[in-house]
C-alpha cells in the first residue's frame, strides 16, 4: 500500500535529518565547540575541517569511528555514543569525503531525545541536533540541503518543542537554494506547511506564487529525472503535494499558462467524449490564460462549441453566473447562482444550482467545509436525492493530505465517514449505487488495519469521533485483506 511505503520512507529519512535553534520560551542548553581547528589555506582541502590525516593519533580516531558503527548497528546506543563522541570532536571532516557520522549524531540525539522524559533535558538534545547540522554545513557546505533536513527533523520529531514559524523559514529557505531542485523529503511537509499558511493570510501572493512553482517544478524534474528507488520516492509524493498545490489555482496567476495547459489538456484527450471533461479543461485553460487560438486546442474549442454547447438562460444572474463559471470566476459565478436561488420558488431548481456551487467549492476552490455546506442545502431541496452525499463522500475521502500527513492513521481514518456518506447514498437513491459501490470497494482498501486499530486499543465496531474539518462519529473499521 503506497501509504505504508511512505511511512517507511519517512522512518528512513529520520536518519538524514536535522533542526536549528529550538525557538520557545525555555532557555535551550548551549553545546560546547570541543572540535579542533586547523589553519589552512589550501583550497585543494576537501573540508576545512580537521580530517584524520591532520591528527597524529589519526589512526586511533579512524578506529573509534570504526567501533562506534559496529556498536550502533548492534543497538548499543550508549555504548557507541562514547566512541562517535570522541571521532567526531577530533575529526569532523573524517576523511574529507564520508559525511555518515553527522547522520549517525542526529541519530543518537534522537534517541536520547526520545528517552528523555525531562522537558528540559529534551531541549539539550534538540539543540545538539541544530549543532550537528551547523557543523556539517561548516564542513561540507550545501547549507540549502541541511537547512531542508534540519526543517523535516523539526516537522516530524521536535514540533512540541520548535515553533511553526522556525519550521516554515527552514523549509522556505532550503526551497529558495535548491529552486525547481527542491529535495524530495521537503516537499510533501512545506505543500502543508505553505496551503495552511495561505489560507490564514499569514503569507501574500506573490511569495506563495514563488513557492508554489519551485515545488511543482522539482516535482516535474524528479518524475522525468529520477532512477531506481528514488523513482517510487517521487511518485508517492506526487500522489500527495500535486493536490495541495493544486488549491492555489483559485488564485489568479499563481501558476504560469503552460501549468494549465499541461496538466488537463491531457484529460480532454482521455475522455474526449464527455461533456462535463470538455467543460472542465475549457473552464481551466481559459481562467489560466492560455492561448485558445492556438491549433492544440481547436478542437477541444470545437467541442465546446457544438457537441456540448447549451443555450443560455434568459438575461438574468444565471446568464452571468455562467458567463463567470466559464471564464473560471469562481466567486463571481457562485454570487450570481446563489442569487438565482434566492429569487426562484422552484425547488428542483434551487437543488440543481445549490449543488452546482456546492461543486464549485470542491473541484475549483477546494474549500471543502462550504462544498459541504451547499451540499446539504441542496439536499434539503429534493428527497431520496442520493447526489449531495456522493459529493460529502468524495470531499471526506479527498481530506487525507488536510487532515494529516498524507499516510498513516490520521489521514487514513477520513476513509470511514466517507464510506458512511456512500453507503447512505445508495439507501436512498438507487441511481448513485453503481458508482457508490464502486467507490466503497476502493477506499476500503485504504482503511486503517488491524494491526493499527489494537495499537491503538480500540476495537472494530467502536464509536470514534473523526476531527479535522470532519467532526464526524463513526466506527471503526479495519482494511480488506488485513
Amino acid at each position: 500500500m503506497k501509504q505504508l511505503v511512505f511511512f517507511i520512507i519517512l522512518i528512513n529519512l529520520a536518519f538524514i535529518s536535522c533542526s536549528p535553534k529550538v525557538v520557545n520560551t525555555k532557555e535551550s542548553v548551549t553545546i560546547e565547540d570541543k572540535t579542533t581547528e586547523v589553519k589552512v589555506n589550501d583550497e585543494s582541502r576537501p573540508t576545512p575541517c580537521v580530517m584524520f590525516t591532520d591528527l597524529v593519533d589519526g589512526e586511533d580516531v579512524m578506529s573509534d569511528f570504526s567501533v562506534y558503527r559496529n556498536l550502533l548497528k548492534s543497538g548499543e546506543y550508549k555504548n557507541a555514543f562514547e566512541y562517535w563522541e570522541r571521532a567526531f570532536h577530533k575529526a569532523p571532516g573524517a576523511n574529507g569525503k564520508v559525511k555518515y557520522h553527522f547522520d549517525d549524531g542526529v541519530k543518537f540525539y534522537k534517541y536520547f531525545y526520545d528517552n528523555e522524559n525531562d522537558p528540559e533535558l529534551k531541549l539539550r538534545w534538540i539543540d545538539s541536533v541544530y549543532y550537528i547540522y551547523q557543523k556539517r554545513i561548516e564542513c561540507f557546505g550545501d547549507e540549502a540541503y541541511s537547512k531542508g533536513r534540519k526543517a523535516f527533523d523539526y516537522y516530524y520529531y521536535f514540533s512540541d518543542n520548535v515553533n511553526k514559524d522556525t519550521i516554515f523559514n527552514l523549509f522556505a529557505e532550503a526551497v529558495k537554494g535548491q529552486k525547481d531542485h527542491t529535495e524530495y523529503f521537503i516537499i510533501n511537509p512545506f505543500s502543508k506547511m505553505l496551503l495552511d499558511r495561505f489560507d490564514k493570510g499569514e503569507l501574500d501572493t506573490m511569495e506563495a506564487k514563488l513557492y508554489v512553482n519551485y515545488l511543482t517544478n522539482s516535482i516535474e524534474n524528479g518524475l522525468q529525472n529520477c532512477k531506481g528507488q528514488d523513482c517510487e520516492s517521487w511518485k508517492i509524493i506526487d500522489d500527495y503535494a500535486p493536490y495541495l498545490l493544486e488549491s492555489f489555482e483559485s488564485v489568479e496567476d499563481i501558476y504560469p499558462p503552460s501549468y494549465y495547459g499541461g496538466r488537463y489538456f491531457d484529460y480532454y484527450l482521455e475522455n474526449p467524449n464527455s461533456c462535463d471533461t470538455i467543460d472542465l479543461v475549457y473552464r481551466k485553460l481559459v481562467w489560466g490564460k492560455v492561448d485558445i487560438t492556438d491549433e492544440k486546442y481547436s478542437q477541444l474549442v470545437n467541442d465546446k462549441n457544438t457537441k456540448c454547447y447549451v443555450a443560455p438562460p434568459e438575461p438574468g444572474p444565471l446568464t452571468k453566473a455562467y458567463d463567470c463559471y466559464n471564464e473560471g470566476k469562481y466567486k463571481c459565478a457562485i454570487s450570481n447562482f446563489q442569487e438565482f436561488v434566492d429569487k426562484t420558488d422552484d425547488n428542483e431548481k434551487k437543488a440543481k444550482y445549490l449543488i452546482l456551487i456546492a461543486k464549485i467549492y470542491y473541484r475549483d476552490l477546494k474549500n471543502f467545509s462550504l462544498s459541504r455546506e451547499y451540499a446539504l442545502k441542496a439536499a434539503s431541496y429534493k428527497a431520496n436525492w442520493g447526489e449531495p452525499y456522493m459529493l460529502i463522500g468524495k470531499l471526506y475521502a479527498s481530506s487525507g493530505p488536510l487532515c494529516g500527513p498524507g499516510t498513516g492513521w490520521d489521514s487514513q481514518l477520513v476513509t470511514w465517514p466517507a464510506i458512511d456518506k456512500f453507503e447512505y447514498a445508495k439507501k436512498i437513491d438507487s441511481s448513485v449505487a453503481a458508482e457508490a459501490n464502486k467507490l466503497i470497494i476502493n477506499y476500503e482498501q485504504y482503511m486503517p488495519s488491524k494491526e493499527d486499530i489494537h495499537q491503538r486499543l480500540l476495537k472494530e465496531g467502536q464509536t470514534i469521533s473523526v476531527g479535522c474539518w470532519i467532526n464526524e462519529s463513526t466506527k471503526i473499521r479495519a482494511a480488506k485483506g488485513w
